[in-house]
């Protein structure tokens, strides 16, 4: 019986690999990967585009800041929760049909989004866009797996790779531009709505361009193991999402704790499946593949370092120093310049070096983001932005020379018919190290402002004594200002909604009022509000930031470790060479 499978299996894939060469014939393998990577960028942009808009979003909507922060979390908590399932439905129903599935829904839920009158249809808008974006995202690596032979695979993935880096960085820098357009007076609905026509092109291009193919080894859906991955998904990504915003309340940690016994039932359900050769949702022996083993494991640290850095720095620049969002994003566009001409490089790299070139990769961005934070502690608090290009040119080519050659070398041995599952352990791999780092690293962030707080607050006092003494407040109501503004600043740096001023902000800036003469009383305000706080803020922000990219090194270093677990080179790519040689 078990031969019988084997032959029909192997009669399955030779008949999958003749369709696929069929399909290359007819088909532009690059018109078909500039129509799936449009939904990779669309996908990935509406990650962080959000995040620029939030203060915009609960001003028209009356919305509480937890309740934009859902807005954020809804997305993520779609996406991630979705990505295992749809790819395993590609491989059922059609990757080109899920495909379209996916970007319809996107489209239409982008308009839903962007004419959402309340928070709550804003949110149930980006969980729905978030789940759309989960049946295209898988369909990406398993349409390039099995539209492009080995050979041009490499190069595919260095635009994939390319394109990931600008989209991650170029999310709060197009949602500053189209907010600060205001183009019919949209302000944030902009960013919803930009995706309609982008994705209405997308979809009836896809139509006439995307072939279709699917795995013959896939005949049915594994609900149970879809409804395990699901929860279990959820029940770790919401909490990651939304803790920190909810100050870690007891059903985070429920939640958390849950997830972990449910994704083991669901792992050990799949290996069961898996030696049955009963449909399942994820093809177990792909683990015991070291490339993809060690693969997955390295893009699950990787991306815990890439998705929390932009977090970071734009927290850095936009709060602590002050810059727009426009300003934002154009000081970190060299990063965008630097990963995406790397990208372009790296196939040609990689067929030289072999995995050389992701310990090349590790080692370039370990060491500019440790040069990035030299920078920012030499320009204190008086940083612009061309202080930043050359150290984020350099960091972006080790990201850029990383992620291309991984996917590369972590898929080169998977077959046709595994394509979609591998597509999806990759991704959701990805989303779960991206959400777990930004969660570690924001935590970690926000406790460095906590414990800066005092040393920056203090470090204006000298300078704020002496602008109030000249502004007329006797030495009591001074003495009383500099603890006030010190209260101040510590409860605005512990505060979980940075747009509200805390209670004893308001009470230093009475008693200014209260205490200062008429005439100078604008003077003693302006002391406070917009030299000491900014400065003082610029100056917390500075060093906490500076203490974060430790976190970016390790992180890097510890990629760095796992790329020796990889073979030197993948067995796909050494029988892509032979052919060729042959």
């Amino acid at each position: 019986m078990s031969v019988r499978r084997g032959r029909t299996t192997g009669l399955a894939d030779k008949v999958q690999r003749a369709a696929g060469n069929r399909r290359r014939k007819t088909e532009n393998p690059w018109a078909v990967l500039a129509i799936v990577l449009s939904a990779t960028f669309m996908q990935l942009v509406d990650v962080s585009i959000v995040n620029v808009a939030i203060p915009s979003i609960q001003r028209e909507l009356h919305a509480s800041f937890a309740a934009v922060q859902l807005v954020v979390a809804a997305y993520l908590l779609g996406f991630a929760g979705t990505l295992i399932t749809a790819a395993r439905l590609g491989d059922i129903y059609g990757r080109k049909r899920l495909f379209l599935v996916g970007m319809i829904g996107f489209t239409a839920s982008s308009a839903l989004c962007g004419a959402a009158p309340t928070a709550a249809i804003l949110v149930v808008g980006r969980l729905v866009q978030g789940i759309m974006a989960g049946l295209m995202f898988p369909q990406v690596l398993s349409v390039i797996q099995v539209t492009f032979p080995p050979s041009k695979r490499g190069r595919a993935f260095g635009i994939y790779g390319a394109i990931i880096g600008l989209a991650t960085i170029l999310g709060p820098l197009l949602g500053g531009v189209l907010i600060g357009l205001d183009i019919f007076g949209l302000d944030w609905r902009a960013i919803f709505y930009v995706n309609v026509p982008i994705g209405v092109v997308a979809a009836t291009a896809a139509i006439g361009k995307l072939g279709e193919s699917r795995s013959p080894d896939a005949p049915r859906l594994d609900i149970l193991g879809a409804l395990l991955a699901t929860t279990g998904l959820g029940l770790l990504v919401y909490p990651l999402a939304e803790g920190r915003q909810q100050g870690w309340p007891p059903w985070a940690f429920v939640m958390l704790a849950a997830s972990v016994p449910l994704l083991v039932i669901f792992a050990l359900y799949e290996v069961r499946k898996t030696r049955r050769n009963d449909s399942p949702l994820i093809v177990m022996s792909l683990f015991s593949d070291r490339a993809f083993f060690a693969g997955a494991l390295l893009s699950a640290v990787f991306f815990a370092g890439l998705a929390p850095f932009f977090f970071t720095i734009s927290l850095y620049l936009q709060v602590g120093l002050g810059f727009s969002a426009l300003h934002a994003g154009l000081t970190t566009f060299p990063f965008a310049i630097g990963s995406g001409g790397a990208s372009a490089l790296s196939d040609r790299i990689a067929r030289q070096i072999g995995r050389g070139v992701l310990i090349l990769a590790t080692v370039i961005a370990a060491a500019g983001m440790a040069s990035i934070a030299a920078v920012v502690h030499l320009a204190g608090t008086d940083l612009h932005s061309y202080y930043l290009t050359p150290v984020l040119i350099v960091t972006g080519v080790g990201i850029g020379l990383f992620i291309a050659p991984l996917n590369n070398i972590v898929l080169a041995n998977v077959r046709g018919h595994a394509a979609g599952s591998a597509s999806g352990v990759l991704s959701t791999m990805q989303r779960i190290g991206a959400t777990v780092g930004i969660t570690f690293a924001g935590v970690l962030f926000f406790l460095f402002l906590t414990m800066n707080s005092q040393g920056a607050a203090n470090a204006e006092v000298p300078r704020l004594h002496e602008r109030l003494t000249s502004a007329g407040l006797s030495t009591p109501a001074v003495d009383r200002a500099v603890d006030g503004f010190t209260a101040c600043f510590d409860d605005r740096a512990a505060a979980e909604d940075p747009s509200v001023a805390p209670a004893s902000c308001t009470r230093v800036m009475a008693l200014v009022h209260r205490e200062a003469p008429g005439s100078t009383s604008s003077q003693a305000s302006l002391a406070l509000s917009a030299d000491a706080l900014p400065s003082a803020l610029g100056r917390d922000f500075s060093v906490s930031f500076q203490q974060s990219i430790g976190y970016e090194v390790a992180i890097y270093l510890a990629a760095f470790g796992l790329v020796f677990l990889l073979p030197k080179k993948a067995q796909g790519e050494r029988d892509a060479r032979s052919m060729e040689a042959g």
